[in-house]
């Protein structure tokens, strides 16, 4: 195993030519901070042609070498991709990322992890899907610096980084502008009177006692003339956001315009700030600032994002240190191109003996975008919503060598299949909810991908 390499290289902005550079390889990523314009991103990860792959459907996972060797196994995902990692290594100081796993789980791989019920029907799509990069483009926006960074661990050598290197060295920035993307939609999600029988029964499920609250989400689907770089470059440009990112399989592309965290661990330090509360952003300066105001000043936002903080504090609770749990920010503003959240903000101290795997298994996937109880709404989550919500409310992750964690929650997420996209907006049901503002709220959260194709 050789010593980490770093080669520095022109620091631009905007990155599209160097991602467009190493597209051709095998699973390019690309994980977006959009900056400036998403106003808190820092740091884009770009890499490509991973060493191992791990893909994991129903139960069981692939795991592909880049020499050609696969093997099938069974048994829990997170401890195969543990061992696939082999052992750790020093962080590098101001470096976020010296190579490491990247990928995504899907909601789905709940199913996996715990012993939920499988009612609706699966579509082909993995429950997993993350890749081993010995090798990662690393800029630093607010530092001004761009490095191609390499970890030594790749056994075939120096050669993909190499490679890699002299791609980028010949990459030239792109000035055009994002065209448009074309198509048209073709399922709207679900019709309003659909909504309502399914928000009156969890309704129903509430005043019984069985939860508190309950995320019901919608799926819209639409068919494209445009390739996934296209239109990720139109969605990133109409809806930039500090946890963007585009990963492109040979199965299929997430395109993502997430504004919300799940996890991060630093070493040992744990955050999470989960979103729950949204109002549309005004068509004046007016009109916007009485949004925000408005949702600041909501009872029952509040209250809903509380219950949510309340379920994070839990799960955190499983693997972090005892009294270490704390809530630094409640019930903060953050306004996005289309909407405006209400965020809250959850540290802990991860406990001795645990790392990043333990903390996904303990909080996977997000209480935000499930409800409370989380296994009581996901069960009815999966009673009430006709199709598996696959790559949507999952979380695409970049875990490093170096055992420190950032992921995000694949909300304001679009999945593409060959010629069809597929995205889900929707909202968390609480007693002293409304039917229309809740489903006008999932139209509010889709306004970005219906602009492409309404």
């Amino acid at each position: 195993m050789t010593e980490l390499q770093a080669t520095r290289l022109p620091y631009c902005p905007d990155n599209r030519h160097y991602y467009a550079a190493l597209r051709d390889l095998p699973w390019p990523v690309w994980l977006d901070s959009g900056y400036p314009a998403s106003g808190g991103g820092r740091y884009d990860i770009i890499a490509a042609d991973p060493y191992i792959t791990l893909v994991c459907k129903d139960g069981a996972t692939t795991l592909a070498a880049s020499g050609g060797a696969v093997r099938v196994a069974h048994g829990d995902p997170l401890g195969l991709l543990r061992e696939a990692m082999g052992r750790s290594a020093t962080a590098h100081g101001a470096l976020p990322f010296c190579g490491g796993a990247i990928g995504f789980l899907g909601y789905d791989l709940a199913r996996t992890l715990g012993d939920l019920p499988a009612r609706a029907g699966a579509e082909g799509w993995p429950d997993m899907a993350v890749g081993l990069y010995d090798w990662a483009l690393v800029v630093d926006h607010a530092r001004q610096r761009c490095d191609l960074v390499r970890s030594g661990r790749d056994p075939r050598g120096d050669d993909s980084w190499r490679s890699a290197l002299r791609q980028l060295l010949n990459a030239l920035p792109g000035r055009e502008p994002p065209r448009a993307a074309t198509g048209r939609l073709i399922e709207p999600g679900m019709q309003r009177d659909a909504y309502a029988r399914s928000f009156a029964r969890i309704q129903r499920y509430i005043r019984d006692g069985d939860c508190y609250q309950v995320n019901l989400a919608q799926r819209f689907r639409a068919a494209v003339d445009s390739d996934a770089w296209t239109l990720y470059q139109r969605m990133r440009a109409d809806n930039p956001a500090p946890f963007g990112a585009l990963l492109e399989y040979p199965f299929g592309e997430i395109l993502s315009c997430s504004p919300e965290q799940f996890l991060q661990l630093r070493d040992g330090h744990v955050q999470t700030r989960p979103i729950k509360g949204t109002r549309p952003r005004g068509d004046s300066a007016h009109s916007d600032q009485a949004m925000r105001a408005q949702l600041l000043s909501s009872a029952k936002d509040r209250a809903e994002n509380l219950m949510i903080v309340d379920l994070l504090r839990n799960d955190l609770g499983k693997v972090c240190e005892p009294g270490s749990i704390d809530v630094p920010g409640l019930f903060e503003v953050e306004s996005f191109a289309t909407v405006h959240h209400l965020v809250s903000t959850v540290t802990g101290h991860l406990r001795g003996g645990c790392d990043a795997l333990d903390l996904i298994a303990a909080c996977f996937p997000g209480g935000s975008i499930t409800g409370a109880p989380k296994r009581r709404a996901m069960q009815i989550i999966d009673e009430l919503e006709p199709v598996r919500r696959e790559v949507y409310c999952g979380s695409v992750i970049r875990l490093g060598f170096d055992g420190n964690l950032d992921s995000s929650i694949t909300i304001r997420t679009l999945l593409m299949r060959g010629d069809e996209v597929f995205y889900w907006a929707g909202g968390g049901i609480v007693a002293d909810s409304a039917c229309a503002a809740e489903y006008q709220e999932s139209l509010d959260k889709a306004a970005a991908f219906l602009g492409l194709f309404g």
